[in-house]
């Protein structure tokens, strides 16, 4: 079994974050636990190499088995994701905000709180891809195979790289900032800023901010559980702990103590895996 994350070559940095590679195999009779995913503020590529996964979409309350090749736009809400037994093979693809627009110039309104299977934006290279990676043994040729392929898709950019993307990729950071000062900082109006967002990234700038200040206090609770929620809610520039809790129901449809206790049961974690 394996949790681990690798880093893009440095010609692809500027659309890639990482690739994580995840490879669960359960021991008989243990079923496969839900994995509670709250909104991150990042959009990806996933390929299932091995076995498959079905997400739960919380506010509709609908399952959907996902195809080999997945496209995940931003989502604002919850969704539960149930991998097969007694195996999952995938790998992550974490592009950097905005990338994967100006990769296939689709406007990521289209992708709000949705996936797509990617085979329909990226075929037929993205067929013969997964074709190869289901044949594929070795971790590192896996990750080398799906490297190649982005290698060959920037040489062809639907979209310039502008002001606004290096903004995103600043907010998800650093989410203590008005509008009007990301508009001043990507020399747009607050209109233009909005519309930007939209079409780079699925929402507005408001939403996106805030699903990165939830994200930043996800983070911090993971690597310091002893710290009160209180001090996190600090920490992350909340007016209060009221302020976190109503962002948690917001967005995971449960307070931050009882959304913990699920977290806590995913998969990687009861086979004592980091994430």
């Amino acid at each position: 079994m394996i949790a681990k994350d690798f880093l893009p070559q440095e010609h692809l940095k500027g659309y890639i974050d990482r690739y994580r590679l995840r490879h669960f195999i359960f021991p008989t009779g243990m079923l496969p636990p839900v994995k509670p995913f709250p909104p991150r503020p990042e959009q990806c590529l996933t390929f299932y190499i091995r076995g498959t996964e079905t997400y739960r979409y919380f506010k509709e309350q609908l399952e959907v088995k996902k195809p080999r090749s997945v496209i995940s736009g931003q989502f604002t809400y919850r969704v539960d994701r149930y991998v097969s037994y007694p195996e999952i093979l995938m790998i992550i693809v974490d592009f950097k905000p905005g990338a994967l627009h100006r990769l296939t110039g689709i406007p990521f309104s289209e992708f709000t709180n949705t996936d797509m299977d990617a085979e329909f934006v990226f075929s037929p290279d993205l067929k013969r891809l997964n074709d190869r990676l289901n044949y594929t043994e070795s971790y590192n040729d896996m990750i080398q195979i799906v490297e190649s392929f982005f290698t060959q898709l920037i040489k062809r950019p639907k979209k310039e790289l502008l002001a606004i993307d290096h903004l995103l990729a600043l907010a998800v950071k650093d989410h203590d900032h008005s509008i009007d000062w990301l508009a001043r900082r990507a020399y747009l109006s607050p209109r233009q800023l909005e519309r930007k967002f939209d079409e780079r990234i699925g929402i507005g700038p408001k939403t996106f901010l805030r699903i990165s200040r939830f994200n930043q206090s996800y983070w911090l609770h993971l690597k310091n559980p002893k710290q009160s929620w209180f001090q996190i809610a600090m920490a992350c520039g909340y007016t209060d702990y009221q302020h976190l809790v109503k962002e948690y129901k917001e967005f995971t449809n449960t307070n931050p103590i009882n959304f913990f206790v699920e977290e806590n049961n995913a998969p990687g974690r009861i086979l004592g895996l980091n994430k």
